[in-house]
């Protein structure tokens, strides 16, 4: 029988259950997708904790993202059995098995293991997200990617390079740092070395950051605030380290603006931007331009350990669970 990961009480990712469960029979214009692996993303750990802006009724199964084969098709238009598809969900990824509608569905790219494709959409989607339809950040601009070591972090790397921004990258670690210059940052600050206050203002010349992405919050946010260009835009990706507080006085004088960052809602409120996003993605994808960098791949029983090394900041860039 499959295997599904049920949230039946809010916690920690230890108060999961892996259960099985019976497929259920499609009804018209559904697919059933034998998913091959899933992606682990931090609103994973946050909805099961009850602490995410999404509350699903109880129970439910965690993951947004998945990737796997069409098995079976009802009158779904466009879509056929064998199929290599990536599964976008507002839940559920953490099964052997998803049902979708084929707006939920996207080919996965001929460069992508399905480990990749798994982690690909919400992370890579969210820096597309934030650097273009928010940041609007253009050649020549000096981007800030803190976190650059997670998964978020270094899809901004990757498509701020792209951009032809300057990237700087901050982490936590040399091996973070190693991977962010392979996904093309152009200067590294490792946290505990320098103030990245002071980095930033050294490598620009006291001129500062144009756009900041910011997945970290708390106190990173707040020095951010102290090394910005005029007219910076600081993009609030996540708040992993804390909520942090916006002076105003800093965003006055350098005529700078905070903007909140939220993909899945923004699509669900205008679909063209999802339709541009993917296209524009996808294609990089097939061009070898951006790839996920899955740095730990764990059976679906292991979901619990899988949640862990986001929680303890132990991955570089994502973390898949594989099934079958």
């Amino acid at each position: 029988m499959p295997k599904v990961v049920v949230c039946r009480e809010l916690g920690p990712p230890e108060g999961l259950r892996l259960e099985t469960f019976d497929s259920v029979p499609l009804s018209p214009g559904q697919v059933r997708v034998a998913i091959r692996a899933a992606g682990i993303n931090f609103p994973d750990i946050l909805m099961a904790a009850g602490e995410y802006q999404l509350k699903p009724p109880l129970p439910f199964t965690p993951g947004v993202e998945a990737a796997g084969d069409v098995v079976e098709v009802n009158g779904a238009e466009g879509v056929t059995i064998g199929d290599r598809v990536i599964v976008k969900m507002r839940h559920g990824a953490y099964s052997d098995e998803a049902v979708a509608v084929p707006s939920q569905l996207v080919r996965l790219p001929s460069t992508f293991g399905y480990a990749e494709g798994a982690t690909f959409l919400a992370g890579h989607g969210t820096a597309y997200h934030a650097l273009i339809d928010r940041g609007r950040l253009e050649t020549g601009e000096v981007l800030l990617v803190h976190g650059a070591g997670g998964g978020v972090g270094l899809a901004a790397v990757e498509i701020g390079k792209l951009l032809g921004a300057t990237v700087i990258a901050t982490a936590s670690s040399d091996e973070k740092l190693a991977i962010a210059k392979g996904r093309g940052a152009d200067h590294l600050i490792r946290y505990d070395r320098e103030p990245f206050r002071d980095a930033v203002k050294r490598i620009t010349d006291g001129q500062g950051a144009d756009v900041v992405f910011d997945p970290v919050g708390g106190e990173v946010f707040e020095n951010s605030m102290r090394c910005i260009n005029w007219g910076a835009r600081l993009l609030i990706i996540g708040f992993t380290g804390g909520i942090g507080l916006a002076k105003t006085n800093l965003l006055m004088i350098k005529g700078a603006s905070v903007l909140g960052v939220r993909a899945g809602e923004a699509v669900r409120r205008n679909p063209a931007l999802g339709e541009a996003r993917i296209k524009a993605l996808t294609e990089w994808a097939e061009a070898g331009k951006v790839r996920p960098n899955v740095s730990h791949r764990l059976p679906l029983e292991d979901y619990a350990k899988a949640m862990r090394l986001l929680i303890d900041r132990k991955a570089i860039g994502r973390v898949a669970l594989t099934m079958g």
